[in-house]
């Protein structure tokens, strides 16, 4: 496997990010010997609720860089990994190298190296498609879940005339223009700067493999490889009873209806305050980030004392 990793010297001075970066090692899978470098925010109280934050594509963990600041100011642990691929993460070279299984397993092992536990997740995007597989197949470790403008998809639901166009755009483009897409997939104009900061992660196109396969690797089909898994992970969290809130935005054409069957099929969803954050499209976290987070903080704030503790606390940070 060749590996790429973006210089230091890219990710320097980007507005609003002024985090320290922490990293962990994972194995590379499919019997390679070596490992992968993932990038990881850590911010807050070591022993606060753990909130663990998961982007999807083309983003990285710059697209939370206003809401842990807010998470923080709640008492809570905030965690914002960057997918192997993306952000500060190792970047595989090979289109090949990239699986839904491989993303599963370098996320997992990410959240294991890091020590997390009794988690709430907050996933958007591939975050969710990532995320909830993971809620299924480790129930024990999550507290509670937010799912925004994200879905688990098997293939036997057709995935919506928006997704397909967006999935032969992103093959099609002879440019992947990072920045370009997560501005487009806002409500609000994102600064020149900020749209320089999507872009930081990839000096030139040979480091987004990652960012061209992740479309591909959406189950369209319900003979898609990651369907049966899929569906596996969907019998568990037909039987998740954990707090688990929805709460999207109203301008995504993306993933608009995919709250309602998890509002109706995931047993921990029933009598929440589900939501709609108003004037926000596909990246919510960059139209309305605040009040996401607040959302979040209310959630967590309102739930953890009906939750039953995992064993062993969240360890200290690194």
């Amino acid at each position: 496997m060749d590996v790429l990793r973006t210089p230091d010297e890219r990710f320097g001075e980007l507005p609003g990010y002024a985090f320290q970066p922490r990293y962990v090692e994972v194995p590379a899978g499919d019997g390679n010997s070596i490992s992968l470098r993932m990038h990881y925010l850590d911010e807050g109280p070591p022993g606060g609720e753990v909130v663990l934050l998961l982007h999807g594509e083309p983003s990285w963990s710059y697209l939370y860089r206003r809401m842990i600041p807010v998470l923080v100011a709640a008492g809570l642990r905030a965690v914002a990994v960057d997918l192997v691929g993306f952000g500060r993460s190792d970047k595989p070279a090979s289109r090949a190298d990239y699986t839904y299984r491989a993303h599963v397993e370098w996320t997992w092992a990410a959240v294991e190296a890091i020590g997390l536990r009794d988690i709430t997740l907050v996933c958007q995007d591939w975050g969710g498609l990532i995320g909830l597989r993971l809620v299924g197949e480790h129930p024990e470790r999550f507290a509670r879940v937010v799912a925004a403008n994200t879905f688990l998809p098997t293939g036997d639901r057709h995935p919506g005339d928006a997704f397909l166009a967006w999935q032969r755009y992103s093959q099609e483009t002879p440019e992947l223009r990072v920045g370009r897409i997560v501005s487009g997939g806002c409500v609000t104009d994102l600064a020149p700067e900020v749209i320089a900061a999507y872009d930081a992660p990839f000096p030139d196109d040979t480091y987004k493999a990652g960012a061209r396969q992740f479309p591909l690797l959406v189950p369209t089909s319900p003979h898609d490889p990651a369907a049966p898994a899929n569906r596996i992970a969907w019998e568990s969290l037909r039987r998740f009873e954990r707090p688990f809130l929805c709460a999207f935005s109203d301008s995504d054409a993306i993933t608009r209806g995919a709250d309602t069957l998890l509002r109706a099929e995931i047993p921990g969803a029933i009598g929440q305050p589900h939501t709609t954050i108003t004037g926000a499209g596909h990246f919510l976290q960059e139209d309305k980030g605040e009040d996401l987070a607040r959302v979040i903080a209310d959630f967590v704030a309102a739930t953890a004392e009906q939750d039953s503790p995992l064993p062993a606390p969240a360890p200290a940070k690194p």
